[in-house]
């Protein structure tokens, strides 16, 4: 595994910045105001989690910080699930935003493996 020298070479940072973006992108126009950015801020608090974690310079304090990248992921799939069944999002739209959101949660959860495996 080759050294990871900043937060911005992490692929699971870089999927989750994608997703922020393309929630951002996909909200701009939605009047549920509420939901809408309930939905932004558990998209933004996955890689913002990511990134301060590692910035800590700690693996105690980073695997924290990818726990908490991973409950909000779930929060966002939530979210999503929950705009679907209310028919504000189209369920077409919703199954590739949770294909993607699995995945990042997928990815999150072997990361924090091969911390704790490798680093206590």
């Amino acid at each position: 595994m080759a050294k990871v020298e900043k937060f911005e070479d992490l692929l699971v940072w870089q999927k989750g910045l994608a997703q922020a973006i393309d929630l951002y992108k996909l909200l701009a126009d939605w009047n549920d105001y509420g939901l809408r950015d309930q939905m932004r801020r558990s998209a933004v608090s996955v890689p913002s989690n990511i990134a301060e974690g590692f910035e800590r310079h700690t693996n105690k304090e980073f695997i924290r910080f990818l726990r908490i990248a991973k409950g909000s992921n779930g929060e966002l799939r939530t979210q999503i699930h929950l705009a679907i069944g209310v028919g504000i999002l189209n369920p077409d739209t919703g199954a590739v935003l949770l294909a993607k959101s699995r995945i990042i949660s997928s990815m999150l959860q072997n990361l924090i493996k091969t911390r704790e495996e490798k680093f206590t």
